[in-house]
Protein backbone atom coordinates (compact mmCIF):
# COMPACT_ATOMS: atom_id res chain seq x y z
CA UNK A 1 0.00 0.00 0.00
CA UNK A 2 1.18 3.55 -0.38
CA UNK A 3 2.48 6.01 2.42
CA UNK A 4 -0.05 8.73 2.96
CA UNK A 5 0.66 11.16 5.62
CA UNK A 6 -2.13 12.29 7.75
CA UNK A 7 -2.76 16.19 9.27
CA UNK A 8 -5.55 15.72 11.49
CA UNK A 9 -5.95 17.06 15.26
CA UNK A 10 -3.86 14.38 17.09
CA UNK A 11 -5.88 15.16 20.31
CA UNK A 12 -8.25 12.63 18.74
CA UNK A 13 -5.73 9.88 19.47
CA UNK A 14 -5.75 10.13 22.94
CA UNK A 15 -7.92 7.39 23.75
CA UNK A 16 -7.55 3.52 22.42
CA UNK A 17 -10.30 3.06 20.41
CA UNK A 18 -11.53 -0.14 21.98
CA UNK A 19 -12.43 0.63 25.20
CA UNK A 20 -12.16 4.27 25.42
CA UNK A 21 -9.17 4.41 27.89
CA UNK A 22 -6.81 7.14 27.82
CA UNK A 23 -3.64 5.99 26.32
CA UNK A 24 -0.97 7.52 28.12
CA UNK A 25 -2.34 5.90 31.58
CA UNK A 26 -1.87 1.95 30.26
CA UNK A 27 0.72 0.34 28.22
CA UNK A 28 0.29 0.72 24.44
CA UNK A 29 1.09 -1.16 20.89
CA UNK A 30 0.28 -0.52 17.30
CA UNK A 31 -2.33 -2.17 16.06
CA UNK A 32 -2.85 -3.41 12.67
CA UNK A 33 -5.83 -2.50 10.27
CA UNK A 34 -7.12 -4.91 9.59
CA UNK A 35 -5.90 -7.88 11.33
CA UNK A 36 -2.40 -9.39 10.43
CA UNK A 37 -4.26 -12.66 11.09
CA UNK A 38 -6.87 -11.77 7.86
CA UNK A 39 -4.40 -10.80 5.29
CA UNK A 40 -1.78 -13.33 3.95
CA UNK A 41 2.52 -13.46 3.42
CA UNK A 42 3.50 -11.52 1.70
CA UNK A 43 1.98 -8.95 3.29
CA UNK A 44 1.48 -5.52 1.55
CA UNK A 45 4.16 -2.37 2.54
CA UNK A 46 3.01 0.27 4.85
CA UNK A 47 -0.12 -1.51 6.37
CA UNK A 48 -2.26 0.83 8.17
CA UNK A 49 -1.96 1.08 12.56
CA UNK A 50 -3.29 2.51 14.89
CA UNK A 51 -2.14 3.12 18.90
CA UNK A 52 -4.48 0.91 21.38
CA UNK A 53 -3.82 -0.29 24.76
CA UNK A 54 -2.15 -3.32 25.46
CA UNK A 55 -4.88 -5.01 27.00
CA UNK A 56 -7.41 -4.82 24.26
CA UNK A 57 -5.04 -6.07 21.54
CA UNK A 58 -4.85 -9.30 23.75
CA UNK A 59 -8.34 -9.49 23.95
CA UNK A 60 -9.25 -9.88 20.80
CA UNK A 61 -6.67 -12.15 19.41
CA UNK A 62 -8.79 -15.55 20.31
CA UNK A 63 -11.42 -14.38 17.88
CA UNK A 64 -9.00 -13.25 15.26
CA UNK A 65 -7.65 -16.89 15.30
CA UNK A 66 -10.85 -18.19 15.02
CA UNK A 67 -12.12 -15.71 12.06
CA UNK A 68 -8.75 -16.63 10.24
CA UNK A 69 -8.80 -20.23 10.50
CA UNK A 70 -12.75 -20.22 10.38
CA UNK A 71 -11.98 -18.83 6.69
CA UNK A 72 -9.79 -20.60 5.51
CA UNK A 73 -11.16 -23.94 6.27
CA UNK A 74 -14.53 -22.61 3.98
CA UNK A 75 -12.49 -21.85 1.31
CA UNK A 76 -11.04 -24.69 1.18
CA UNK A 77 -13.77 -26.75 2.35
CA UNK A 78 -12.09 -29.02 5.04
CA UNK A 79 -10.26 -28.47 8.55
CA UNK A 80 -8.28 -31.64 7.37
CA UNK A 81 -4.40 -30.19 7.60
CA UNK A 82 -3.42 -32.04 5.00
CA UNK A 83 -5.46 -30.16 2.55
CA UNK A 84 -4.18 -26.77 3.45
CA UNK A 85 -0.97 -26.13 1.29
CA UNK A 86 -0.77 -22.86 3.32
CA UNK A 87 1.66 -24.08 5.86
CA UNK A 88 1.00 -21.82 8.71
CA UNK A 89 -2.78 -22.69 9.04
CA UNK A 90 -1.79 -26.29 8.26
CA UNK A 91 0.10 -26.44 11.69
CA UNK A 92 -2.67 -23.86 13.12
CA UNK A 93 -5.08 -25.85 12.93
CA UNK A 94 -2.99 -29.15 13.62
CA UNK A 95 -1.80 -27.17 17.25
CA UNK A 96 -5.44 -25.79 17.75
CA UNK A 97 -7.04 -29.23 18.01
CA UNK A 98 -10.21 -27.89 20.05
CA UNK A 99 -10.89 -25.17 17.96
CA UNK A 100 -9.92 -27.22 14.48
CA UNK A 101 -12.96 -29.52 16.02
CA UNK A 102 -15.26 -26.58 17.17
CA UNK A 103 -14.93 -25.50 13.21
CA UNK A 104 -15.91 -28.93 11.84
CA UNK A 105 -18.75 -29.42 14.04
CA UNK A 106 -20.26 -25.85 12.53
CA UNK A 107 -20.40 -27.58 8.97
CA UNK A 108 -23.22 -29.20 7.56
CA UNK A 109 -23.24 -31.95 4.66
CA UNK A 110 -25.96 -31.97 2.03
CA UNK A 111 -26.31 -33.76 -1.10
CA UNK A 112 -28.10 -31.71 -4.07
CA UNK A 113 -30.89 -32.95 -6.46
CA UNK A 114 -27.90 -33.79 -8.61
CA UNK A 115 -26.24 -35.20 -6.13
CA UNK A 116 -23.91 -33.00 -5.50
CA UNK A 117 -21.97 -33.15 -1.86
CA UNK A 118 -22.00 -29.58 -0.63
CA UNK A 119 -21.11 -28.12 2.72
CA UNK A 120 -22.84 -25.05 4.67
CA UNK A 121 -20.68 -23.39 7.41
CA UNK A 122 -22.56 -21.40 10.26
CA UNK A 123 -20.52 -18.96 12.06
CA UNK A 124 -20.18 -18.32 15.62
CA UNK A 125 -21.58 -14.67 14.74
CA UNK A 126 -20.41 -12.75 17.68
CA UNK A 127 -17.18 -13.50 17.99
CA UNK A 128 -16.91 -12.31 14.07
CA UNK A 129 -18.79 -9.61 14.87
CA UNK A 130 -16.17 -8.30 17.87
CA UNK A 131 -13.06 -8.66 15.08
CA UNK A 132 -15.28 -6.87 12.61
CA UNK A 133 -16.30 -3.79 14.45
CA UNK A 134 -12.62 -3.60 16.02
CA UNK A 135 -11.54 -3.27 12.35
CA UNK A 136 -14.30 -0.97 11.28
CA UNK A 137 -12.81 1.65 14.30
CA UNK A 138 -9.65 1.17 13.04
CA UNK A 139 -10.63 2.12 10.01
CA UNK A 140 -12.06 5.11 10.57
CA UNK A 141 -10.03 6.39 12.97
CA UNK A 142 -6.60 5.60 10.66
CA UNK A 143 -8.73 7.00 7.34
CA UNK A 144 -10.68 10.08 9.04
CA UNK A 145 -8.60 10.68 12.20
CA UNK A 146 -11.45 10.13 14.60
CA UNK A 147 -12.37 7.82 17.44
CA UNK A 148 -15.30 5.71 17.24
CA UNK A 149 -16.02 5.38 21.26
CA UNK A 150 -19.52 4.82 21.05
CA UNK A 151 -21.52 1.47 20.47
CA UNK A 152 -22.00 0.72 16.69
CA UNK A 153 -25.75 1.10 15.82
CA UNK A 154 -25.85 -1.89 13.18
CA UNK A 155 -23.47 -4.86 12.46
CA UNK A 156 -24.36 -6.82 9.80
CA UNK A 157 -22.50 -9.86 8.08
CA UNK A 158 -23.31 -12.23 4.59
CA UNK A 159 -21.86 -14.19 2.46
CA UNK A 160 -21.48 -12.63 -1.18
CA UNK A 161 -22.89 -15.54 -2.80
CA UNK A 162 -26.21 -15.36 -0.58
CA UNK A 163 -26.78 -11.84 -2.22
CA UNK A 164 -29.35 -11.22 -4.61
CA UNK A 165 -27.91 -9.55 -7.70
CA UNK A 166 -29.32 -6.05 -6.64
CA UNK A 167 -28.52 -6.47 -2.73
CA UNK A 168 -24.72 -7.23 -4.61
CA UNK A 169 -24.98 -4.05 -6.60
CA UNK A 170 -26.14 -1.80 -3.58
CA UNK A 171 -23.44 -3.13 -1.07
CA UNK A 172 -20.54 -2.77 -3.97
CA UNK A 173 -21.52 0.74 -5.56
CA UNK A 174 -24.12 2.12 -3.41
CA UNK A 175 -22.87 5.80 -2.17
CA UNK A 176 -19.91 5.61 -3.86
CA UNK A 177 -20.51 8.78 -6.33
CA UNK A 178 -21.76 10.59 -3.15
CA UNK A 179 -18.83 9.42 -0.87
CA UNK A 180 -15.96 10.51 -3.87
CA UNK A 181 -17.89 13.88 -4.41
CA UNK A 182 -18.09 14.87 -0.43
CA UNK A 183 -15.74 16.10 1.69
CA UNK A 184 -13.94 14.09 4.36
CA UNK A 185 -12.04 15.69 6.89
CA UNK A 186 -9.21 17.95 6.15
CA UNK A 187 -5.96 16.69 6.11
CA UNK A 188 -7.57 13.07 6.64
CA UNK A 189 -6.33 10.25 4.22
CA UNK A 190 -9.62 9.44 3.16
CA UNK A 191 -9.46 12.82 1.74
CA UNK A 192 -6.14 12.37 0.22
CA UNK A 193 -7.30 8.87 -1.38
CA UNK A 194 -10.75 10.70 -2.73
CA UNK A 195 -8.22 13.36 -4.67
CA UNK A 196 -5.44 10.99 -5.75
CA UNK A 197 -7.19 7.32 -5.80
CA UNK A 198 -4.41 6.33 -3.61
CA UNK A 199 -5.03 2.56 -3.11
CA UNK A 200 -8.46 2.73 -4.35
CA UNK A 201 -10.80 0.83 -7.07
CA UNK A 202 -14.08 1.90 -8.01
CA UNK A 203 -14.64 3.32 -4.39
CA UNK A 204 -13.01 0.94 -2.61
CA UNK A 205 -9.73 0.96 -0.71
CA UNK A 206 -7.73 -2.51 -1.68
CA UNK A 207 -5.33 -3.69 1.33
CA UNK A 208 -4.75 -6.78 -0.26
CA UNK A 209 -6.14 -7.57 -3.59
CA UNK A 210 -8.41 -10.42 -3.75
CA UNK A 211 -8.00 -10.76 0.18
CA UNK A 212 -9.35 -7.59 2.00
CA UNK A 213 -10.94 -4.01 0.69
CA UNK A 214 -12.98 -1.75 2.15
CA UNK A 215 -14.62 1.92 2.42
CA UNK A 216 -15.42 4.36 5.12
CA UNK A 217 -18.34 6.68 4.01
CA UNK A 218 -19.64 9.40 6.21
CA UNK A 219 -23.73 9.01 5.47
CA UNK A 220 -25.73 9.60 8.48
CA UNK A 221 -23.12 9.43 9.90
CA UNK A 222 -20.63 6.60 9.68
CA UNK A 223 -20.71 3.62 7.69
CA UNK A 224 -17.75 0.61 6.99
CA UNK A 225 -18.13 -2.02 5.04
CA UNK A 226 -15.04 -4.73 3.56
CA UNK A 227 -14.66 -7.78 2.29
CA UNK A 228 -12.51 -10.52 3.43
CA UNK A 229 -11.21 -13.36 0.70
CA UNK A 230 -13.74 -12.37 -1.89
CA UNK A 231 -16.44 -14.06 0.51
CA UNK A 232 -17.32 -12.91 3.34
CA UNK A 233 -19.13 -9.02 3.30
CA UNK A 234 -19.54 -6.84 6.39
CA UNK A 235 -20.92 -3.50 7.30
CA UNK A 236 -20.49 -1.63 10.55
CA UNK A 237 -22.98 1.89 10.99
CA UNK A 238 -22.61 4.78 14.00
CA UNK A 239 -25.76 6.32 12.83
CA UNK A 240 -25.61 8.89 16.29
CA UNK A 241 -21.97 10.20 14.60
Amino acid sequence: MDQIREFVDERQKAWCIQCGDQLGDVATNRDHVPSKALLRKPYPENLPVVDTCVACNKRFSPDEEYLRLFLHCVLIGSTDPERHSDAKIARALQRHKKLRARIERSKTEYRTIAGETRCVWKLEKKRVERIVVKNARGHVCYEYGEPMLGEATRVWTQTLTAMSASEREEFEYDGVVEELAGSPEVGSRMMTRGLTGQDMRDGWVIVQDGVYRFRVQQRCGIVVRSVLSEYFATEVNWSDY
